[in-house]
């Protein structure tokens, strides 16, 4: 894919994560708005709604003592006092005020001239009479049993000269007048008791239905009181989300509410999110044009730029074609050059070839040096000795060198192409032990003493034994070689140990000689650098030895010792138990 077109894709990426961002953060934020707002006018129609419900509660307290009212619950001047509560009523804005007997009879009300009149009316059944009776401010919400219109009624007791409870005066308050505020200030508003029935709504759709399952038995004891006639009480269709919100119908509102009120009523709020969230998408309009001015900026200033640059590049071109004529005329000139370093490359390649076959010849002459020495040794051992088991010894032992040097010859192969040997387990106790049998007749007759020191356990490596036996033969020659340049003392040895470090094998070779004279390990490897005398040695068995301890993954080691002398180590890493062989 273009990497323009990627990089725009990008940017469109980016851009719409960091709108989307806005867009939340602003619709937080609004929406904390809205609610803070929400809980002012929920506080607002909480303080009218008590005010609209409290204003009349000393009324009937205060009616209950007038002199007509007393008279007229004995039986005295009904007349007069239908009256005078009716012009009570007309005056306080009350929808109606009645006087009962002790049996909830109506003996006189401000309607009496009405229709749905409440005189004769028995309203012993109500829980307000009820209350009253027994000496208790009677409160209750109600659709009318007469006049089947909702209201808020009041009661108190009425007593006679002795005392006693005589009769009920009631005051019923009319709150439509709350439900059309709400409604003409658009709000979504509603009013619920204790049983979650609404008795308030600036929906009139919403009244009377019920916000939670009601039991069967209280319904029965609302019935008895006829507090909503002959509403059914459905569940209202709402449904509270985990996000705060309520679903109403098929409406989303921010929902609040305040349950402290009278009657364990439960006044509740709900709010347009729809405000919210066309802010929020302003703030987002507001950002893509943001946006859209710096691009248009950024735009011109980069056409400005590349102005500036088309400029330059058509000074730059003159410039150009004059270098061109310059460069036409170089590069012919490095034509003939490349062909002459083509011809001298060539001829180094077939110098380095001659040398490469030089140090193949001079590193088979050295290697096939060890086993005819070891050869020659065993002849001469068999011809001074005149034992018969020497010379019935002496095939075996001849065999065992012939066979070494045609593993040498095999190994030529080590030169001439990288394929790696055939690797095995391989014990590095019997490569040493291998190694010793093969320069054994070195060894005796020399007045130098030989130690070993062996792990008591298998210490195994993967690897070829031969190669192995041949780096091992090398380091052991080489201590012997260095301990025969000096003048041998009584004590002197050299002393060989196989060992396992951590995850390492270790063989080792001390000797007692000269040491290394001031040469790094690197310099000894070196193909024919020696310290042997002309004739002793090619300088070759170091540097074939590291060359074979890198094939086998491991490393060669030399350093002076203290106490006089070299130590060369062979490391080579052990052989997992879970390694297939």
């Amino acid at each position: 894919m273009n990497i323009r077109l990627i990089r725009i894709l990008l940017g469109v990426g980016l851009f719409c994560g960091l709108a989307a961002c806005v867009y939340l953060l602003s619709l937080s934020v609004f929406r904390l708005h809205g609610i803070t707002a929400a809980e002012g006018r929920l506080s607002l129609y909480r303080g009218t709604l008590l005010a609209e419900i409290g204003r009349f509660s000393h009324l009937p307290y205060v009616l209950a003592g007038d002199p007509f009212v007393v008279d007229g619950a004995e039986g005295r001047n009904l007349g007069q006092l239908n009256r005078r509560l009716a012009r009570f009523a007309d005056r306080a804005g009350l929808d109606a005020i009645y006087l009962m007997d002790a049996e909830g009879l109506t003996l006189a009300a401000s309607n009496y001239r009405q229709p749905t009149s409440f005189v004769g009316r028995n309203y012993g059944f109500r829980p307000y009479f009820k209350d009253a009776l027994k000496g208790r401010q009677g409160l209750f919400y109600g659709i009318g049993a007469t006049t089947r219109q909702p209201g808020y009624f009041i009661a108190e007791a009425v007593r006679g000269t002795s005392g006693t409870v005589i009769g009920v005066i009631a005051v019923k308050v009319d709150l439509e007048s709350l439900e059309a505020t709400w409604a003409d200030g658009g709000e979504h508003v509603f009013v619920a008791n204790q049983d979650g029935i609404v008795l308030l709504a600036s929906d009139p759709a919403w009244r009377y239905k019920t916000l939670k399952e009601i039991s069967n038995a209280r319904r029965e004891e609302i019935a008895a009181g006829r507090q909503f006639g002959d509403e059914l009480l459905a569940r209202l269709d709402w449904r509270l989300l985990e996000t705060g919100e309520v679903r109403l119908a098929s409406e989303t509102y921010l929902h609040l509410k305040i349950a402290d009120l009278p009657h364990g009523w439960t006044l509740h709020y709900m709010a347009d999110p729809r405000p919210a969230k066309t802010r929020a998408w302003m703030v987002v309009i507001g950002l893509v044009v943001l946006g859209a001015a710096i691009s248009v900026f950024l735009l011109l200033r980069r056409n400005r730029h590349i102005g500036h640059a088309l400029r330059r590049s058509e000074a730059e071109e003159a410039e150009l074609r004059s270098a061109n004529t310059k460069l036409a005329h170089e590069i012919s000139e490095r034509k003939a050059a490349e062909a002459a370093l083509t011809r001298t490359q060539d001829e180094l390649a077939r110098a380095s070839r001659l040398a490469a076959l030089g140090q193949l010849a001079a590193s088979v002459t050295h290697e096939l040096g060890q086993p005819i020495s070891a050869l020659r040794n065993h002849l001469m051992a068999a011809e001074i000795s005149s034992r018969p088991e020497s010379l019935q010894t002496l095939p075996g032992k001849l065999g065992t060198i012939v066979e070494r040097m045609e593993a040498i010859t095999r190994q030529l192969k080590f030169f001439a192409s990288p394929a790696a040997p055939e690797m095995q387990p391989v014990d590095l106790r019997e490569v040493l032990e291998g190694a010793l049998s093969l320069i054994g007749p070195d060894i005796s007759g020399n007045g130098i003493e030989f130690t070993t020191a062996v792990a008591d356990t298998p210490v195994v490596v993967r690897g070829n034994r031969i190669r192995l036996e041949q780096v091992a033969t090398n380091l052991i020659r080489n201590a012997l070689n260095a301990m025969n340049a000096m003048e041998v003392e009584s004590g002197d040895r050299i002393e060989m140990s196989v060992s396992q470090e951590a995850e390492t094998a270790v063989l080792s070779v001390l000797d007692r000689g000269p040491g290394l004279g001031g040469s790094s390990l690197a310099e000894l490897q070196e193909p024919f650098v020696t310290s042997q005398a002309s004739g002793d040695g090619m300088g070759l068995g170091l540097a074939i030895s590291a060359e074979i301890m890198r094939e086998h993954s491991g490393e060669l080691d030399a350093s002076d010792r203290e106490e006089g002398g070299a130590c060369f180590k062979m490391t080579l890493p052990l052989l997992d138990a879970g390694e297939p062989t």
